[in-house]
């Protein structure tokens, strides 16, 4: 049994939902032998390096910082060994080899934003949002040789609002990591923790967003339609001609017509389509930031826009 400060973990992390784990582990006392993330991407107008949102925080705290371009560069696997780590943890990073998450003496494990075995994949909080779900939730689990299949170590869930976008969803669910993550560690290192293996026949995938899966279906129904329209902001946005639509909602209005078109009636906008209407919220036309509805109609000079 391991105290909290001569408990050795690797982190492996990227975007800004990585970082509040990071934060709370260094809080609460544990030494952080090295931190894991992408190498610097040129960003902006000026294209200049732009590095992690964990690195960001790594720095901060004077950590050790390795941005291998290469996971199986035996050089890099080399320094992981001689980091002697008890634990490896990933959120928000990629697949690892299993010379890399079988090394540690109490193995790696992932923060998932789903309810696994749910949601396996790149987008799990968009896919949640997109389909409709009122539930969703956040899983620890070790991982193992394929993409989010590992055995599951604990599990919160959290209620998705009505309206809710992608972004808030987040938002929300990121606020849930670091408590997560502290219990995972601390009920790994106490051996309290019984890995409990997937049930493959009950997983559903959440693959990652293209331009294909993020423009508007007009196949779908309007409760639906707004519901892909929530799950895309902030990004990718769900588009469909010179436009992405960044929030709507469900209306009274049924004012279908033969092909897809923006109309304002009684100073609101609306898609009208086949199968029906749903109300914009806020929009982005191409080149310009988002707007809510009533800008976009004050600069508008027509009442009806087709959007094909």
């Amino acid at each position: 049994m391991s105290s909290r400060t001569d408990t050795r973990i690797v982190y492996m992390g990227t975007p800004e939902f990585a970082v509040p784990p990071l934060e709370a582990l260094i809080a609460d006392g544990y030494t952080i032998s090295a931190v894991i993330t992408v190498v610097d991407k040129p960003a902006g107008r000026g294209r200049k390096l732009k590095q992690s949102a964990v690195k960001d925080c790594a720095l901060k705290h004077r950590l050790n910082v390795l941005q291998p371009t290469n996971l199986k560069n035996p050089d890099f696997i080399e320094e992981l060994k001689l980091l002697n780590a008890d634990l490896f943890i990933v959120v928000a990073f990629r697949m690892l080899p299993e010379i890399i998450w079988s090394m540690p003496r109490l193995g790696t494990f992932n923060l998932h934003g789903s309810l696994l075995p749910k949601y396996r994949g790149a987008a799990p909080i968009h896919w949640a949002v997109i389909n409709g779900d009122d539930t969703t939730g956040l899983t620890t689990f070790l991982l193992d040789k394929k993409i989010d299949t590992g055995s599951t170590l604990l599990q919160i869930e959290h209620s998705i609002s009505a309206g809710m976008t992608t972004g808030e969803l987040h938002n929300e669910l990121m606020a849930l990591g670091p408590d997560l993550v502290l219990k995972t560690v601390d009920g790994l290192l106490q051996g309290r923790l019984s890995p409990k293996p997937q049930d493959n026949m009950e997983a559903t995938y959440a693959p990652k967003l293209n331009k294909s899966n993020s423009k508007l279906d007009f196949s779908k129904i309007p409760t639906d339609l707004v519901q892909q329209i929530l799950g895309l902001n902030p990004f990718p946005g769900a588009y469909y001609g010179d436009f992405k639509f960044m929030r709507a909602q469900v209306s009274d209005r049924f004012h279908p017509c033969e092909y897809p078109i923006l109309s304002v009636s009684e100073k609101r906008l609306f898609i009208d389509y086949p199968l029906g209407s749903v109300e914009i919220i806020e929009i982005k036309p191409n080149g310009k930031k988002n707007m809510n509805a009533k800008s976009f109609i004050n600069g508008l000079k027509v009442a009806f826009l087709p959007l094909n």
